[in-house]
């Protein structure tokens, strides 16, 4: 190939992708909800990197004399604790911003390992079936078969109460909707041309499986990865509540609402403010999971 048909393809290829990339933000953009989910999501992203130039207190800080004190607005609140402090005299606030940390990387982490384990496993049952495929997806059912909380629940209770735990139990519960995913996209792509001008020209079963079919398949492996990710908080903020999960004095929002139960009536604060927390992180985790799917799914693509 000469060096002019090279400078030639190179700004060819840019501006393809440059071309996809706007294909899909617009895709994406035309669904507000996911825009505002998109926005709120980044923000807690910062909250949580920022949070010990942020947060106005050590997160384990206790305050003897100022245990239970209101949020600043209401009567009886300091300016000094502006979402006011817990049953021992944490500022609320600053266990909020350091619980981000805690939260999103749970996410991260629970999605990570599902993810890849349940996509491996997923593509070994769809490209060679027969009796792998079999005794693959047969596991993955009988995982499918539990209530996730109830499983998680299980096995936190077999491996032990601590953070780490909580996380692998989840990312087992998880693994099963990527296994399948990952198995219907290779079945689906395993006999197509490109497969196979590719095993003509020699390449073996792990460059096939893993470079030539799974970047095909990517489209709604992301968007569960998404949907987990909100799923993935949601069930470590309840194994955390029950005790299971992370262990105090980490501020963790599970382990934060599980300290404050017994004062639902007397501090509202206390309980509403991490619960609102998890409600909005997974509420905009879950609208850009919907954006995601509408932009990559070319069914769901508007004219």
């Amino acid at each position: 190939m000469s060096a002019d048909a090279v400078e030639t393809d190179t700004p060819t290829a840019s501006t393809s992708r440059f071309a996809g990339l706007r294909e899909f933000w617009y895709y994406f953009s035309v669904n507000k909800g996911a825009v505002i989910g998109l926005v709120i999501f980044l923000l807690t992203v910062l909250v949580a990197i920022f949070a010990p130039l942020l947060a106005p207190h050590d997160p384990e800080q206790v305050y003897s004399g100022a245990i239970l004190i209101p949020p600043s607005w209401q009567d009886g609140g300091q300016a000094q604790f502006l979402l006011g402090t817990d049953e021992v005299g944490r500022d609320i606030l600053s266990r909020l911003m350091w619980g981000a940390r805690y939260s999103l990387a749970i996410g991260l982490v629970v999605v990570t390992i599902a993810l890849v384990s349940g996509v491996t496993l997923g593509v070994i049952a769809g490209y060679f079936r027969g009796w792998v495929d079999a005794l693959i997806m047969r596991v993955m059912d009988i995982i499918l078969a539990f209530p996730s909380l109830l499983l998680a629940l299980v096995l936190v209770s077999v491996l032990g109460k601590g953070l780490f735990n909580a996380m692998l139990a989840i990312a087992l519960v998880l693994q099963p909707h990527f296994a399948r995913l990952a198995r219907a996209a290779v079945m689906a792509e395993k006999n197509r041309e490109y497969v196979t001008s590719a095993k003509v020209s020699g390449a073996g079963n792990l460059r096939l499986m893993f470079i030539t079919i799974l970047p095909n398949c990517l489209g709604p492996l992301i968007v569960q990865a998404t949907l987990s990710f909100s799923n993935a908080i949601l069930d470590a903020a309840a194994l955390g509540f029950l005790g299971l999960g992370a262990q105090p004095p980490t501020p963790e929002w599970g382990t934060m609402l599980a300290r404050a139960r017994e004062f639902i009536t007397s501090a509202w604060w206390v309980v509403t403010i991490p619960g609102l927390a998890i409600l909005i992180t997974v509420l905009a985790i879950n609208l850009i999971g919907d954006g995601l799917r509408d932009a990559l799914d070319p069914k769901l693509k508007r004219s």
